[in-house]
């Protein structure tokens, strides 16, 4: 007997003895209940009836719905971050290119002359960069400059962390130790590469 013959057989048996428990148990049962609780009865049936059809049909298809949604949402931040991407390097295309000297005279142009805590000594093709005691802000808005302006980028850094006491302190007002705030400054080198001779 092959499988599926055999789980037909199951199942008409199942059918069978199923008639057989509601001709023999159930249909009393069910004539003896009076009308009000056959209605109860009938409406419980139909209650749990829809459940079952709105937790097959229904609730799979709602959840479905809404990851599309979600995936589309995600999809579409994606297209708005390509799209970015996509108008910066048409900019950076446009952008002519610098030759070594101009991009020195552009590096020099954003660098303060005689500020000691950043000073420039250039190397070639490559500008080594001493700074002591640089606040952070500063560090990040020279680098700014001298990524956009002198087309430079940094090829090597080795700096290290150091603490730069608030305005406040260095006027020499008194403060508390754990009043005081600190601000990152860095000192070290950076070593920036200049744009090749043309």
């Amino acid at each position: 007997m092959s499988p599926s013959a055999s789980t037909s057989n199951l199942k008409t048996r199942a059918r069978g003895l199923g008639r057989q428990l509601w001709a023999s148990y159930g249909q009393a049962r069910w004539q003896g209940l009076s009308a009000s609780a056959r209605l109860w009865v009938l409406v419980f049936i139909g209650f749990m009836g829809v459940w079952v059809f709105v937790s097959i049909a229904i609730l799979p298809a709602m959840q479905t719905l809404n990851a599309s949604e979600r995936q589309r949402e995600e999809v579409a931040q994606q297209v708005v971050q390509m799209r970015s991407l996509q108008q910066r390097a048409q900019e950076l295309q446009k952008i002519k290119s610098l030759a070594r000297e101009e991009s020195l005279k552009s590096l020099e142009s954003i660098t303060p002359a005689g500020n000691p805590a950043l000073q420039m000594t250039i190397q070639g093709d490559r500008v080594l960069v001493q700074l002591k005691n640089l606040p952070a802000s500063q560090l990040a808005a020279w680098l700014a400059q001298a990524r956009s302006n002198a087309q430079t980028l940094p090829d090597e850094v080795h700096i290290t962390r150091a603490a730069l006491p608030n305005a406040g302190v260095q006027a020499g007002v008194n403060t508390t130790g754990n009043s005081a705030k600190l601000s990152t400054a860095w000192d070290g080198q950076i070593i920036l590469r200049l744009p090749k001779k043309p």
